[in-house]
């Protein structure tokens, strides 16, 4: 039986994936990388340890469930977005990766809106430079590590360190070289004019694949490291989110894949290179060829679950918790909760946004925080699916929900009734790595097409259809909720 391997190199661990040629899962192994953070606000990693991580899970998926690495036909690769690794000319690693979630990079970001100007930026990238995104990295190593920066001849990302080490080729998939924001969105090329914009050499920026097609294969030296065979096609796969995306069969418009894990993802496929005007949201390719997506981002989404449960009722479990709010009628009794305990991303990119209940009476109980927790949850996701509507994306027919966040029966029905739309449950839980192993079939001829896989591979377990009253309650408390961040937002800045 022929295997296909997806290889997640996440912000946490390296995660190989096995699954036959049915697309059921055959085994998982997962190797842990450690971070660090010299300076306040810095996040960064060492890519070798990326190799030894996903050496080690390799190996260890194939021993522990009695797999030849003869068996393996194909691999695909997945991992943590925007992070930024240097080469010189000999491949060798010149700094440690500067990380999706390292934050020194803001001056750089208004530079970058400086020299092509916000719209200009915005209309060719589909998103506003952040702090997270590669290219404001690639500014601060210039200016602040000159050296060193005088010596680069290649800029990956994180999971196309391990592709180099696996095929000694440097590329990169469309998907996560659109989150570099140096992609020409329409062209899903590079971008001459932001590269030239930004005196970022264009021979540092690899090819750029479709996300089944073939970078490279497997050299000797990597088939020794994993146990895999030498010559084994390596495809482009796709970052972490569009990987996530194609694990779960969110591949056509109007399907949309909901990640209620710490943080929210709303994932939108979309036919087009559609374009928030104001960039408040994500604008990326897709890994399915021809496709893009828009993506939200809430930051603390089952996170303020957590928050509560451990801060405010240490003793009791989420279920005990749950079914006191299944208690309490939609609405919460004029309760409402912002979910901005870490700041948020979409659809207010307000790092000074905090958290609150307001409403509060001596009427309310804690069944009452606790659903109002849920609902502003709920309502803060709806802010990315209002704005991609707005956007032009169309009817939404079906939101397919996956993480933490969405195991409880209560939260689902909230959601689907907030978002008005079916929501339904999945029989596949390995999200990215089980995404990349679908691309990984697709490019050996396995499937013919993206859709075709996730249509054999991946079964609805259950479904959630909206509750009218509930839907009747959220018409008329959403409005409310929208309002309160407007009228807070000064008050957060001054505290």
């Amino acid at each position: 039986m022929s295997y296909f391997l997806g290889l997640d190199i996440s912000t946490t661990g390296s995660k190989a994936l096995l699954i036959d040629a049915n697309g059921a899962v055959a085994g998982v192994a997962a190797s842990p990388h450690t971070l660090q953070t010299p300076q306040p606000l810095w996040s960064e990693q060492n890519p070798r340890e990326w190799w030894q991580a996903a050496t080690d899970c390799i190996r260890h998926v194939l021993a522990e469930n009695g797999v030849s690495g003869s068996d393996v036909a194909a691999v695909g690769l997945t991992g943590q977005m925007h992070g930024l690794v240097l080469l010189d000319a000999q491949g060798e690693v010149l700094r440690p990766a500067i990380l999706w979630n390292d934050q020194r990079t803001q001056a750089q970001c208004n530079e970058i809106h400086r020299r092509l100007g916000r719209e200009r930026f915005i209309q060719i990238t589909g998103n506003v430079a952040l702090t997270g995104f590669t290219a404001p990295k690639i500014l601060w190593v210039k200016e602040n590590e000159p050296d060193l920066y005088s010596r680069v001849a290649q800029v990956l990302l994180p999971k196309d360190y391990v592709r180099y080490r696996l095929t000694d080729v440097c590329a990169m998939d469309k998907a996560d070289g659109a989150g570099t924001v140096l992609l020409d969105l329409r062209a899903r090329n590079w971008s001459d004019e932001v590269l030239t914009a930004l005196e970022i050499p264009h021979a540092w920026m690899p090819p750029l694949y479709e996300g089944p097609e073939i970078t490279g294969v497997l050299t000797p030296e990597a088939a020794a490291a994993t146990g895999l065979l030498v010559g084994t096609p390596v495809m482009a796969g796709g970052g972490d989110q569009a990987a996530q995306a194609v694990g779960v069969g969110a591949v056509e418009p109007g399907v949309v894949a909901l990640t209620v894990g710490t943080s929210g993802v709303v994932f939108a496929t979309t036919p087009t290179a559609l374009i928030e005007p104001q960039g408040r949201l994500h604008a990326f390719c897709h890994a399915v060829p021809g496709l893009w997506h828009f993506m939200g981002v809430m930051l603390s989404a089952a996170g303020s679950l957590q928050w509560y449960r451990d801060t405010l009722a240490p003793q009791m479990s989420f279920t005990e918790l749950l079914e006191e709010a299944a208690s309490i009628p939609p609405g919460s009794e004029g309760l409402q909760f912002l979910p901005y305990l870490s700041g948020e991303r979409t659809p207010h990119p307000d790092p000074l946004a905090r958290g609150a209940w307001v409403g509060l009476t001596l009427r309310h109980t804690r069944g009452h925080l606790t659903r109002a927790l849920l609902e502003g949850v709920s309502f803060g996701l709806k802010d990315s699916f209002t704005l991609i509507k707005e956007a032009g994306l169309g009817q939404i027919r079906q939101v397919r929900a996956s993480g933490g966040g969405t195991k409880g029966a209560l939260w689902r029905k909230i959601l689907a009734s907030v978002l008005e739309t079916e929501l339904v449950t999945l029989n596949t839980t390995e999200g990215a790595a089980y995404g990349a192993a679908l691309l990984a079939a697709v490019g050996a001829g396995h499937w013919p097409d993206v859709p075709t896989a996730c249509a054999a591979a991946i079964q609805i377990t259950g479904s959630v259809q909206p509750d009218p009253v509930q839907v009747e309650a959220y018409t008329h408390t959403y409005p409310i909720y929208r309002g309160l961040y407007p009228a807070l937002r000064a008050t957060f800045a001054t505290m």
